[in-house]
């Protein structure tokens, strides 16, 4: 059986599957699991005021080249603008951008260029920030290179915030283990190394906060888009027993998935179409209730998430 919602002049395809619950307020989607109680499923479920709010954007692909099929380049800095003045007003701890920050160049010094013109941008919006590297981010750049510039030391690594746990992954790397950068690589051939996976396993072990994740490829899904080995990636998180949700891009589009007992959110890509309404980003609300709020604006769905 299929549940067709309209929401938001855009048609969506459910299951009813029991696993979870679809309902509509306010023009917006919500999605919870199937345990979650009636009342997380009224207005009450939003009544408890948030623990913690992170902004949230993705695949940016900023650059200065014309546009090529659906996606607009140029168009990038003018929907950050309007991102930059919603993360303002609901003033965020920090934000995470889940890569393709830039697009690709032809020559170091003009994508490095990219690079620092949309980073002086996010510096200017909020103080701190935490990038999870996409293919475009080490497609001429290297790594290093990449992370000198925005002022980041690590490609994957975890920290703690107002009680719960977060962690970056970097999944930029060949099947051979090789990592990306000066145009070695092809993004379809994406997977997570030996000993990132090592780490994320004692990573989360050492944690007895509720975790969220976040990615660029995706962990969800076998198809071009997906981290190739992103079974034993999901096995370690659901192991762990403590992963409320992981956040990605890549693919471009919206898209939820409950696997292993573990949210797997796909959000829209800033440059995708042409024009204001065009744009998405998001800002998400971690609650004491269990509740995790992921509310979307412009073409960016909203879900209500429950552990």
């Amino acid at each position: 059986m299929r549940i067709n919602i309209q929401v938001n002049n855009m048609k969506h395809s459910l299951s009813n599957n029991f696993s979870r619950r679809a309902f509509v307020r306010g023009g917006s989607l919500f999605l919870a699991s199937a345990a979650c109680s009636a009342s997380c499923l009224s207005g009450d479920a939003l009544a408890v005021e948030p623990d913690l709010r992170v902004a949230l954007i993705t695949d940016l692909h900023h650059a200065d080249k014309p546009s090529a099929g659906s996606r607009h380049y140029r168009e990038t800095l003018g929907k950050l603008d309007e991102a930059a003045g919603q993360i303002q007003r609901d003033k965020p701890a920090f934000l995470v951008e889940l890569g393709d920050l830039i697009d690709a160049a032809d020559s170091v010094e003009v994508e490095l260029g990219y690079l620092k013109t949309i980073n002086e941008r996010l510096a200017a919006i909020i103080p701190e920030r935490h990038y999870v590297l996409g293919n475009h981010c080490v497609d001429m750049l290297t790594k290093d290179e990449f992370l000198s510039t925005v002022g980041q030391k690590r490609s994957y690594y975890s920290f703690d915030h107002s009680g719960y746990h977060f962690v970056v992954l970097d999944c930029c790397y060949r099947s051979d283990g090789v990592s990306y950068g000066r145009k070695n690589s092809t993004w379809t051939d994406t997977h997570m190394p030996a000993e990132e996976l090592a780490w994320l396993k004692q990573d989360l072990a050492a944690s007895d906060r509720p975790v969220v994740v976040f990615a660029h490829q995706r962990l969800d899904v076998a198809n071009d888009h997906s981290v190739k080995n992103n079974a034993d990636v999901r096995k370690i998180l659901e192991a762990s027993g403590r992963v409320i949700a992981v956040f990605q891009g890549h693919s471009h589009k919206n898209d939820h998935q409950e696997i292993g007992g573990i949210h797997y959110c796909t959000l829209v890509a800033m440059v995708e179409g042409s024009g204001a309404n065009s744009n998405g980003y998001s800002m998400l609300e971690l609650r004491s209730n269990g509740i995790l709020h992921l509310q979307g604006f412009r073409m960016q769905h909203s879900h209500l998430l429950h552990r």
